[in-house]
This record gives C-alpha cells, sequence and structure tokens, in this order.
C-alpha cells in the first residue's frame, strides 16, 4: 500500500480559462491619483496587496510608530495595570497628553491618550511601564517586526519623533497595521472618536479626540493612526470595512494624506469583494489507513475560506486537491493529509491544509492484547 502522498487525485472543482496578469498586482490602467510619495491598499484578513505605489521605499513614518508601541503594550500587559510617568516621559517635545512626573495613570487610559491625541509622552511612559527602559522596548517593536514580516522597518523610538535609522516602508506598515487590527482591543481604541480618561491632581478629566478624520468623514472607517513631522510629512494609516471587506490604507509624505486614503480606499471597495471561494463541511475525498484499528477516514473542509476578488477573477476560481490515498497508522487528529490550492489562471492565491478528523490508533499486537484481556475483563463481570 502507497505511504507516500499520492497526488493522483487532482480534482479541477472549477475549470477556466487562463489569464495572465499577477493577482497581487494592480493593471497599469487602475492608477490612482495621488500626493503622496509612497502608497499601498491590502485587504487586511489575506493581505493581498490591491494598489501600490512605491511601497517598498524606506521613509520616516512619524506617529504611526504608535501602532506598535499599542499593539505591544496590549500584549504584554494587562490594561487595567498602572503606569507611573517616569521622568523621561514628562516634557516629551511634540503632541503631548500633558503627563506629570510621578501621575498614576491605567494602561487603558493611558493607550487611548497614545493612539488618540498622539501623546508622545504617553509612548515613553509605556514603553518605560512595559519594558523598564526605551532602549528596551525599541528592542521589542523591532523584534516584533520581524516576527510580522516587516523587514525593512526598524524603530529607534516608541513615538516616531524625528531621529536616524527610524524607517519603514508602506508596505511593512500596513503588514503592521493589519497584524493590530485582529486584535479587538486595539480595534476599539482606533475607532473611538472621543475619550475621556484620567487627570490626576484635577478635578476633570482630559478629553481627547481623535485626530483621524477617516472616522467621521469616511462610510465604514475604523482606523486607524495619523502622523506628522517636518522630516516625514504627513503620513496616515487608515482603515475602513463595508460588506466583510477590510481595507488598509497606507500613505507616507502625503499632503493630502485623507483624501489619499480615501482614494484608495473607493478603489479597492469599487473593485472588490470579499468572496467565498472554499465552503466548511465540503466532502474532499476518503483516506485509507495502512495497519490501523479503523479502515479509513472522511476528509472534509473545516472552515469558511474568503478572499478578495474582482468580479473577473471570481469567475476564474481553480481549485486543486491533493489528498494521500493511504496513510499509516497511528493517524493523529488534526495531522495533515493533504491540501487544497485555490488558483486565479496560473496564480496561486492561497493554500488550505487537509487534516485526519479523528485520531486511529495502529493494529498491532499490543493493542489486540489489551483488546482481548479488556473482553475477558468485562464478560467475567457480566458473568458474576
Amino acid at each position: 500500500m502507497k505511504k507516500a502522498i499520492s497526488k493522483i487525485l487532482t480534482v479541477l472543482l472549477a475549470i477556466s480559462a487562463v489569464f495572465a496578469y499577477n493577482v497581487d498586482t494592480p493593471k497599469a490602467d487602475t492608477d490612482v491619483d495621488l500626493s503622496a510619495a509612497s502608497a499601498i491598499l491590502i485587504e487586511a484578513t489575506t493581505g493581498r496587496v490591491l494598489y501600490e505605489q512605491n511601497a517598498y521605499e524606506q521613509m520616516p513614518m512619524a506617529s504611526t510608530t504608535k501602532i506598535m508601541t499599542a499593539i505591544l503594550a496590549i500584549e504584554n500587559c494587562d490594561i487595567c495595570e498602572t503606569v507611573v510617568v517616569g521622568q523621561n516621559a514628562s516634557g516629551v517635545e511634540g503632541s503631548s497628553i500633558w503627563l506629570s512626573v510621578g501621575e498614576k495613570m491605567a494602561l487603558s487610559d493611558m493607550l487611548f491618550g497614545l493612539m488618540l491625541a498622539s501623546g508622545n509622552d504617553a509612548a515613553v511612559a509605556i514603553a518605560e511601564h512595559v519594558a523598564g527602559s526605551v532602549d528596551a522596548f525599541v528592542d521589542m517593536m523591532n523584534k516584533k517586526a520581524k516576527e510580522i514580516g516587516a523587514y525593512n522597518t526598524n524603530f529607534v523610538n516608541p513615538n516616531g519623533l524625528p531621529v536616524d535609522g527610524h524607517y519603514t516602508t508602506a508596505y511593512d506598515l500596513a503588514l503592521i497595521s493589519a497584524y493590530a487590527m485582529q486584535n479587538a482591543y486595539f480595534c476599539e481604541i482606533v475607532k473611538t472618536e472621543y475619550k475621556s480618561i484620567s487627570w490626576e491632581g484635577h478635578e476633570w478629566n482630559r478629553v481627547v479626540k481623535n485626530k483621524n478624520q477617516i472616522l467621521w468623514n469616511y462610510e465604514g472607517g475604523n482606523g486607524i493612526k495619523t502622523g506628522y513631522t517636518d522630516e516625514a510629512g504627513r503620513c496616515l494609516c487608515a482603515a475602513a470595512n463595508r460588506d466583510g471587506l477590510q481595507l488598509i490604507s497606507v500613505v507616507l509624505c502625503a499632503p493630502d494624506m485623507f483624501n489619499d486614503c480615501m482614494s484608495l480606499m473607493d478603489y479597492g471597495f469599487e473593485n472588490y469583494a470579499s468572496r467565498l471561494i472554499l465552503e466548511a463541511d465540503e466532502l474532499i475525498g476518503n483516506v485509507m489507513v495502512e495497519k490501523g484499528i479503523e479502515e479509513g477516514f472522511l476528509v472534509y473542509t473545516q472552515c469558511d475560506v474568503y478572499y478578495p476578488l474582482t468580479d473577473e477573477e471570481y469567475k476564474q476560481i481553480i481549485k486543486k486537491v491533493y489528498i494521500e490515498e493511504t496513510v499509516a497508522a497511528p493517524v493523529t487528529k488534526g495531522q495533515q493529509v493533504g491540501y487544497i490550492d485555490i488558483w486565479i489562471g496560473n496564480n496561486k492565491i492561497y493554500t488550505v491544509d487537509l487534516t485526519a478528523p479523528v485520531s486511529i490508533g495502529e493494529n498491532s499486537y499490543g493493542f489486540n492484547l489489551r483488546r482481548i484481556i479488556n473482553d475477558w475483563i468485562q464478560y467475567r463481570v457480566l458473568d458474576m
């Protein structure tokens, strides 16, 4: 019996003509008029690039840096923790939430001050709270960037104030934004328009307003972060969701940043939709188990899979199924026994693993001996 994966079962679940253009690069006739030096539009859940313009050029990113600062704080701390403001945080230049030395504030409030009011002082206070020092926190930022796949990014501080060696690319910043938007609490923060946060020693709270006009001026707008310095120019990571399609647009050095991002997202929503390309619980095939206590098992798809596609692309979907005919016992539940490749013409866009739905033990001498003994014990108990 065959033990190696067999590719002789290749099922074309949909057949269509092959077309040539790369699905991850917009066609030449889809140019969007932008003021930005660098720009990109992606779909957040798949990371598919829908539009790009100089998206891999290293550039300063100003306060969009704080996206990474916020997600690291959320992932590494309890938002109910108390942050004590140190000397380094109080009085940091630029945008501020007016922190004073020794002031105590819940991390949750500090995060709203960071993301809505773009508090440079809040960024330093958070960094020192999370990692003990700004330098240690910057190390965490750079490590996380690499984990996310942002290989052309380097952080030197947690707030984006101008400094040599602090840079990203529009593509990297889109990846970081998409990663952050997977976190429900981060999403809650960046879609908030106004927030009242504590102000120790005052009879009133601070009221911070989100600087991101996308929340007010764009249908479905739900994030993320503005930024500006003289060196970086105007920078914006913007997000919007319509009918399950979550878009993220990033523009760097963009004099008209809000209109740029809205134009990019208009292009995305006008041309793409989130399409169901694979349904859950679809029977794919049968896998035999060699020397198993069961002869085999049926393999089903595990979940619905959606992908951003144009109408033309959706008509061109091809699905190729590769599944093992036979596997050797023992089999572990969740063990990969095949995969489905989903193509648009000659471009593979997605791969879904096929796995064993159950564990199946080996039909060995030891197993049969234990079964005989157990049967004998049960028989003796019933006979008494």
